[in-house]
């Protein structure tokens, strides 16, 4: 063989073990292992904590079948991160005993990022974003901001923030139970107006619209709710931030977001 030939052999054995060596080594995309390197409660599966009776995020249609916007979240990571997705319906009171006890890998339910839950748990980006708002009739425009509902009614529930809000507005506060008997007072003109969450209004006006209702004003910082895992998952919280943020340019956020309150709540 001439010293030609032998070079040209060499130079190709070398050449296939250098593209064996690089196949070996590239990184598999996330969840292709089965999120073997997620720690979760069972491989292959993101076992996923939510109510089941909190519409419209997380309840049973008239088939029995588990729905709403935080489980179609869920649903949409996990398939973006190549898992199967079990839901695990637990009562708030016990929800996050249960994450800290290792029964689920995340709690999907409208979780609010405060900082009391930062100093224990990890958060993933927020994927609703809702203000306070003030709600009044329609044909009402004699209130704009907090600041007109100075010597208005309002009607709160005595236990929620809102209520507070109202009083250091100025408002003269009537009790109520909660939202539902709030817009029947604001409704028969008893009350000027209600302070709630906008996704509450907004869920509110997809159901029952029209209403004959408006927000006339929102808080300037909007609370902001995320999935919620423990401490020790900080390479699942990196890829669920990747999911959403792929779904969120995808505009399946946007979509599933509007099926439930028609409009973007997600950012």
């Amino acid at each position: 063989m001439s010293r030609r030939a032998i070079t040209a052999l060499v130079l190709a054995a070398t050449t296939a073990l250098a593209l064996t060596a690089c196949s070996s080594a590239a990184p598999e995309p996330a969840g292709s292992a089965g999120g073997d390197d997620f720690g979760l409660v069972s491989e292959g599966t993101l076992t996923v904590a939510t109510e089941g009776t909190y519409r419209p995020f997380s309840f049973h249609d008239e088939t029995g079948a588990l729905v709403g916007f935080d489980v179609e979240i869920a649903e949409a990571v996990a398939d973006k991160l190549g898992l199967e997705v079990r839901f695990e319906e637990t009562q708030w009171d016990a929800i996050f005993a249960g994450l800290d006890a290792g029964r689920f890998d995340v709690i999907a339910n409208q979780v609010s990022i405060n900082p009391e839950r930062e100093e224990k748990y990890l958060f993933s980006e927020p994927y609703t974003v809702s203000p306070g708002v003030i709600v009044v009739p329609e044909d009402d425009d004699s209130i704009t901001s907090f600041d007109d509902l100075a010597g208005k009614t309002t009607a709160q529930s005595l236990t929620s923030n809102w209520y507070e809000l109202a009083q250091a507005s100025g408002a003269t506060v009537e009790a109520v139970e909660g939202w539902a008997q709030a817009v029947a007072l604001l409704q028969q003109g008893r009350v000027d107006a209600t302070i709630n969450d906008n996704l509450t209004f907004l869920d509110y006006e997809q159901t029952n619209g029209p209403t004959g209702l408006k927000i006339a004003a929102e808080t300037d910082d909007p609370g902001l709710s995320a999935l919620a895992f423990t401490q020790d998952k900080e390479s699942l919280v990196t890829a669920v931030d990747e999911a959403l943020a792929e779904l969120r340019e995808e505009g399946v956020l946007a979509e599933i977001s509007d099926k439930y309150f028609g409009t973007d709540v997600t950012e």
